[in-house]
């Protein structure tokens, strides 16, 4: 049994290293490689081309005060204190003040009912009860016209524009890891489980289908058995997949020597509970978890499709899965201890993100020697129930033994 066992493991090896080597040492592994940093410039590049857009947009609109010359100078002085309380991507559009002609009330309508449509809100009307009008999208500065009636009317009661405070601030820089900051490394852990085990277990996938396609698996089969085959393929993808994940684990543990001040400060407040090296060891076993047990079920999909058109309706519901298993994940990362957490923790295919999103929320560890053994037993089970469908949908050989008994028996006879 010793020697069978041996013999086994080193075909598998066999079939891994061709795997790893034929997938590895090739040109197109480096763009797979770098796809990711693709992904980003596209993604970059069309959110700098929406953000222009919308700059565009914003830098057109405005908003209109209907209001006599005296109350101007108080209307300006007030809106220009107001605005010092807003952040420049919350900021209000400029304001106009327009001298009253004839019906304010027409003259306010007309601003906001011009065909350009930048005037997203005009006030006219005593201040006391001043009448807003906005467009569809002008609710918040309608609401900012609103506030700036109430303190003008209350400056000139006052007398004065003048500011009476004069605060003093001090900027303290946070020594201790916030909830949000746990609850952000947590979602963090969740989809970069997530992207990684959908992106490499989909490659696993099509390169079984590929192979099907082609009988090269058919060649294997006559050389190495089975289940060999299949546990050297899962042994050789998850190989590419560590490569991957070194490659760019080491990039982004680089990176914020190269952004910004600001941005490396605020990621700075992004960090788990556990403390980042017993968090990084907790990442890539969760990682290697959740690789085995959906690279597995890919790997049993891909063997049982013939066709392109059978891998895409057979991938179809195993990612509707994934995605309500990053769902479940997702809700437990934000809110931790909670029923919906305790379901993710459990379940076999959202534990290892749901656990590792634990990670980030508590700084216990006991839990995870209990889920890294749960989820073994489920990634044995998982494999050894794999390798026997595999072995029926790889030139349907499930039944061969059965056939050839039943066909040696008549010529016995």
């Amino acid at each position: 049994m010793t020697g069978n066992y041996r013999r086994a493991l080193r075909q598998a090896m066999t079939v891994a290293r061709r795997d790893f080597i034929a997938t590895v040492f090739t040109p197109t592994f480096l763009l797979f490689l770098l796809s990711p940093m693709f992904t980003i410039l596209f993604g970059a590049a069309g959110g700098l081309g929406a953000s222009t857009v919308t700059q565009g947009a914003a830098g057109r609109a405005r908003i209109v005060v209907v209001a006599a010359p005296d109350q101007a100078a108080a209307i300006v002085a007030t809106d220009r204190q107001l605005r010092k309380v807003f952040g420049s991507a919350d900021i209000p559009p400029p304001l106009d003040i327009a001298t009253p002609s004839g019906d304010p009330a027409a003259q306010a309508r007309a601003a906001v009912m011009e065909r350009s449509g930048d005037v997203d809100a005009a006030i006219y009307g005593p201040l006391e009860k001043p009448t807003i009008l906005y467009g569809g999208n002008g609710q918040n500065e309608a609401d900012y016209l609103a506030g700036l009636a109430e303190q003008t009317l209350r400056a000139q009661k006052l007398g004065s524009t003048a500011t009476l405070s004069a605060p003093i601030k001090t900027r303290l820089t946070r020594t201790a890891v916030t909830a949000s900051g746990h609850n952000a490394a947590a979602l963090f852990a969740v989809m970069a489980i997530f992207l990684l085990t959908l992106f490499l277990a989909g490659l696993t996938m099509g390169t079984m289908a590929e192979e099907r396609s082609n009988k090269v698996i058919e060649v294997l089969a006559a050389a190495v058995p089975l289940e060999s085959v299949f546990f050297g393929k899962l042994i050789g993808m998850f190989g590419v997949a560590l490569l991957f994940v070194g490659f760019w684990g080491a990039v982004a543990s680089q990176i914020t020597s190269v952004l910004p001040a600001g941005v490396a400060t605020a990621l700075a407040g992004v960090a788990p509970a556990v403390g980042k090296p017993v968090f990084a060891l907790l990442f890539l076993a969760y990682f290697v978890m959740s690789y085995l047990l959906v690279g597995a079920v890919y790997l049993i999909l891909g063997a049982q499709a013939s066709t392109q058109r059978e891998l895409q309706m057979m991938a179809l519901p195993m990612t509707i899965v994934q995605m309500a298993n990053v769902g479940m994940s997702t809700a437990a990362a934000g809110r931790p201890g909670s029923t919906i957490a305790w379901i993710a923790e459990i379940f076999p295919f959202s534990s290892p993100m749901a656990m590792a999103a634990h990670a980030a929320n508590s700084s216990a560890l006991w839990p995870h020697a209990v889920a890294i053994l749960w989820q073994l037993l489920w990634v044995s089970l998982v494999i050894s129930l794999g390798a026997r469908w595999f072995r029926r949908g790889v030139l349907k050989s499930g039944e061969g033994p059965k056939r050839k008994r039943k066909q040696q028996q008549p010529a016995s006879s």
